[in-house]
C-alpha cells in the first residue's frame, strides 16, 4: 500500500467506528484481552459492532475473545472498548492488528488502555496478579510502522523510550492503593506464538530483563505512541514462572479470578483522565 492508501484505509475504518458511537466523542480506547470482557460490565453502551464490521479488520478466532466493539461510557468517560483483539499468530499482518488503534486516534481518542493474559517469567509474580507494564521487549519480528509512514498520525521515527505513560502509571498506583488491589510492575516481552515458551526460552527471557511474556499488546502500543496517544498496559498473570499450560482454557480460568481487581484499576484510570 502507498501512504495515501494506508491513510484512506484508516479513515474508512474511523468513519465506520464513528457511526457506532452515535455522536459520542470517545476519549480512550480500552482493549480487553483473553477472558477479560467482564471488565466492561456496567458500561453504558450506545453502540455495538462485531470485529468483522470494521472495514479492513477481521472477526476474532481465539477463545476468550468476544470480537466486539462497544461504544459508550465507562465511569462517565466516553470510550471505545474492544472485547478481544487480533493477533499476528492468527495470520494477520501488523497493520490489521493495530487498525482499531489508529481509527480510534482519528476519532479523537488520546489514551490507550490495553490488557492481556500473560505468563510469568519473574518468580516474584504470582498467578492472578496484575502487572503494569513499565516497558516492553518486542520479539514478535513485526512492527506496524514498517512500510510507508502515515504522516497524518505520526513521525517516521517515533521514540519508544517513554512508551508507557508515567502519568497514567501514577494514577493506576493510586487507584490500586485506594481499592486494596495489589499492583506489580514489570517488563513485558511479546512473542509471536501461538506455541507457549520452552523452558530454555523462559530462561532466555529472564536473562534479557523480561518479567512476563505474552503474544499481544506491544504492536498496539507502538501504533498508539506513533500517533501521540498516552498508553497504560496491564497483564493478568495466568501461570507462575516455569509452570506449563496444557490448554488455553487453563489461561482463561486463571485470569477469571484476577479480572475484578484489574477492572477497578481500568475504570479508576478512566475516571481521572
Amino acid at each position: 500500500m502507498t501512504t495515501d492508501e494506508r491513510t484512506a484505509a484508516v479513515r474508512h475504518a474511523a468513519n465506520e467506528m464513528e457511526s457506532w458511537c452515535r455522536g459520542l466523542k470517545p476519549r480512550a480506547l480500552v482493549v480487553l484481552g483473553s477472558g477479560l470482557a467482564d471488565v466492561a460490565d456496567g458500561m453504558e453502551v450506545v453502540g455495538e459492532a462485531s470485529f468483522g464490521d470494521l472495514p479492513g479488520f477481521a472477526q476474532a478466532s481465539v477463545p476468550g475473545h468476544d470480537g466486539r466493539f462497544l461504544c459508550g461510557r465507562l465511569d462517565d468517560t466516553a470510550v471505545i472498548v474492544m472485547c478481544g483483539r487480533l493477533h499476528l499468530y492468527e495470520g494477520h499482518d501488523a497493520g490489521r492488528v493495530v487498525l482499531p488503534v489508529r481509527a480510534a486516534r482519528l476519532l479523537g481518542c488520546d489514551t490507550l488502555i490495553a490488557t492481556n493474559a500473560a505468563g510469568a517469567v519473574s518468580t516474584r509474580l504470582e498467578v492472578g496478579a496484575t502487572m503494569m507494564f513499565t516497558d516492553h521487549i518486542n520479539l514478535t519480528g513485526a512492527n506496524p510502522l514498517v512500510g510507508p509512514n502515515i504522516g497524518e498520525l505520526g513521525t517516521r521515527f517515533p521514540a519508544m523510550a517513554d512508551a508507557y505513560s508515567p502519568r497514567l502509571a501514577g494514577i493506576a498506583r493510586g487507584v490500586a492503593a485506594r481499592n486494596g488491589t495489589e499492583l506489580a510492575e514489570g517488563v513485558y516481552a511479546a512473542v509471536l506464538g501461538p506455541s507457549y515458551e520452552t523452558a530454555a526460552e523462559v530462561r532466555y527471557l529472564r536473562s534479557i530483563g523480561a518479567d512476563a511474556v505474552g503474544m499481544s499488546t506491544v504492536l498496539e502500543t507502538i501504533a498508539a505512541r506513533h500517533a501521540g496517544m498516552e498508553v497504560a498496559a496491564f497483564s493478568l498473570i495466568a501461570n507462575a514462572a516455569g509452570e506449563i499450560h496444557d490448554s488455553h482454557d487453563s489461561v482463561l480460568a486463571a485470569v477469571a479470578a484476577g479480572a475484578p481487581g484489574l477492572g477497578r484499576i481500568v475504570t479508576g484510570i478512566l475516571a481521572r483522565l
